[in-house]
């Protein structure tokens, strides 16, 4: 352009070529030849100088005007489509639009890198569930004007297992502990966890990562590890960083082992899926169209009925909407449940059809003496507010011979494979191929995971595991683990316990136990709070390291069942 600009040129016709443009050779272009510096010095050299001078021009304007012939065709500014081989996907929708800096050279990417691309496998599974939620994810990303990078959250936390649960007590696809759970509006009871709701924790997490970027000015990556170890961590190691005067970003922190996997993992997975083919993975294909939608059910409904209305298998039902715990939904909400997208409509018809008492099945129970609330809540495998909601009891007293209704589960326990009970039943019948012996061990008050892996001689975390619990999770008296031991271990531990060669378990108590941090109050004692939430003043002294008189301001833990308080 600046030598059209500069030099006055006599408009030519171009010859016509014979090959494509982009196969046009160019000739070679003579390079000007620079006038001695001594023939410009010398003043009896000058003529022989402003000859050379010439020579050079016209080398210059010749070199400038070689490519006339091109001028008048079209500015071609378009460069190749990197991505142009890849399927039109919904990772194509994310590899378009990743935006995190994938430039870091740092060894711990590389590290997580090298795993995910010698496990074809694992990326094959991790997309299989992905494609049930991807796109809900993606378009929740898109709304909020948010990295689609963090769409590849659920991978590093769960691997997009919505019924993932980890020794922390944390659940969901997206990993959240009870109390952030309720921080950001997760109902948790016996019939509904929100922390495995795929709509309510998508929203969840989305609020919550978006709280903690805007805590950390916009820095995605302290957000993420926040996300991970607490703001409260992040903010520790930046103060010391700040105080010896390093960098405080992500890469030069000093954060826990885990938290210092989890960003780089993060970065590789956006690296791999970025450019598989450069790894040597291949991504399955996942639709760029919505997989579900959401339907209103207006009210509680036996899940297997609603399976039915939708045209659809209960097991998919329950992938769809892996927050209800049991055979039904919750009574008091939400009344909604997700549907294959093309079942949509035919839910909204059949539900509309549907009579209020075909939602449930019914079971009329004769009292007999000695039954309580309690027992027959145990029996049904309902809780004891259900029956008085259902029955119009305002207190605990029943008579033998009165009759009650009882909602129970229109198909048989194995029906509901991925409902919690059956989940756990998986879980606990899991070593039954082996060698050990199975006891039921009934919880009494007192109990805990630590003394009751003393006792048996089993570790910690696989006692835990065979009842799909956390071994910080509460224990509640009368409720029943299964213990695996080796021959001959259970004769001297089996106080409390039952030797069992079934594959049934008890129902779980209907205890609704709650941890809960109690700050002492002007007057209160230990005899007061242990009256006022209904425990005894040896479980608080357990509980917490506390003297001999309390002060205001002192805080306890305290579990207690919120049913039950005074």
């Amino acid at each position: 352009m600046t030598a059209c600009n500069l030099l006055p040129v006599q408009p030519v016709n171009p010859e016509p070529q014979s090959a494509p443009i982009e196969a046009a050779i160019p000739p070679p272009v003579a390079v000007p030849v620079p006038v001695p510096v001594s023939l410009v010095s010398d003043p009896n050299q000058e003529a022989l100088a402003q000859t050379l001078r010439g020579y050079q021009s016209a080398q210059l304007l010749a070199s400038s005007t070689e490519s006339y012939g091109l001028w008048h065709l079209p500015l071609d500014l378009t460069r190749p489509d990197p991505y142009a081989h890849y399927p039109d996907d919904l990772y194509q929708v994310l590899r378009r639009n990743l935006s995190f800096n994938l430039d870091i050279d740092d060894k711990r990417v590389a590290t997580q890198l090298r795993w995910y691309a010698s496990h074809q496998s694992y990326i094959n599974r991790v997309s299989d569930r992905a494609s049930r939620y991807l796109f809900h994810i993606v378009a929740e990303l898109q709304a909020r004007d948010m990295p689609l990078d963090l769409a590849l959250l659920p991978i590093v936390e769960s691997a997009f297992d919505p019924f993932a649960y980890s020794h922390g007590r944390a659940s969901g696809m997206w990993q959240f502990i009870p109390e952030t759970g309720r921080m950001f509006g997760l109902k948790q009871d016996w019939w509904y966890d929100g922390r495995r709701d795929v709509v309510e924790s998508t929203r969840a997490a989305l609020d919550y990562l978006d709280h903690l970027q805007k805590m950390f000015d916009g820095d995605w990556l302290l957000a993420l590890a926040s996300y991970n170890s607490g703001p409260g961590t992040v903010r520790k190691a930046q103060r010391k960083n700040r105080a010896a005067g390093k960098e405080t970003d992500f890469w030069h922190l000093d954060l826990p082992r885990e938290t210092e996997a989890y960003v780089p993992k993060i970065i590789a997975l956006a690296k791999l899926f970025k450019t598989p083919d450069a790894y040597g993975i291949v991504l399955p294909e996942v639709s760029t169209e919505p997989y579900f939608k959401i339907v209103q059910t207006g009210g509680q409904i036996d899940l297997a009925q609603a399976a039915a209305l939708a045209d659809m298998e209960l097991s998919d039902l329950y992938l769809l909407n892996p927050g209800y715990n049991r055979w039904a939904t919750d009574p008091d909400g939400p009344h909604q449940l997700l549907v294959y997208t093309d079942r949509e409509q035919l839910f909204t018809n059949n539900i509309a059809q549907l009579a209020s008492n075909e939602r449930l099945t019914w079971g009329r129970y004769n009292i007999v003496s000695g039954d309580s609330l309690l027992s027959i809540a145990y029996k049904f495998d309902v809780t004891v507010d259900i029956i008085k909601d259902v029955n119009g009891l305002k207190g605990n007293l029943i008579r033998a011979g009165d009759k009650l209704m009882i909602p129970v589960a229109s198909e048989k326990d194995t029906f509901y494979a991925l409902s919690a009970d059956s989940r756990l039943k998986v879980k606990q019948n899991a070593p039954a191929s082996s060698n050990l012996t199975r006891i039921d061990h009934v919880i009494k008050t007192g109990d805990t995971f630590w003394d009751l892996s003393r006792q048996y001689k089993v570790s910690l975390r696989s006692l835990a595991k065979w009842n799909n619990m956390a071994p910080r999770d509460t224990l509640r008296p009368g409720q029943s683990l299964v213990i695996w031991v080796k021959p001959g271990a259970s004769d001297s531990a089996s106080t409390g316990a039952t030797l069992s060669t079934s594959t049934s378990s008890s129902a779980e108590n209907r205890q609704v136990v709650r941890k809960v941090g109690y700050v002492v109050r002007n007057g209160d004692s230990l005899y007061r709070i242990a009256d006022k939430f209904n425990l005894r003043i040896s479980d608080i002294q357990k509980w917490n390291v506390v003297s001999k008189y309390l002060q205001p301001g002192d805080r306890l833990t305290l579990y207690v069942d919120v049913t039950n308080i005074n």
